[in-house]
């Protein structure tokens, strides 16, 4: 998981581009049915795991995200 010391994202996790372009999101992605792609932190590519149960995401330098943790 994301330390607690992690600043605020500063990437869109969708597209890798920074969150003050404004970038769309696609439809999906908004409802959750996407999983990250880019990590929010330093727009790194991230190892990304699909599974009938859910989605992993793992960035070589933030840590893992998953589909439980963001559900809501």
């Amino acid at each position: 998981m994301i330390p607690v010391a992690t600043p605020e994202p500063v990437y869109n996790e969708f597209t890798g581009k920074p969150l003050a372009d404004g970038v769309p999101v696609f439809e999906a992605a908004l409802l959750g049915l996407e999983p990250p792609r880019y990590c929010a932190y330093c727009a790194r590519r991230m190892i990304v795991q699909v599974s009938p149960h859910g989605w992993t995401a793992r960035c070589s330098r933030h840590g893992e995200l998953d589909s439980k943790s963001r559900e809501r």
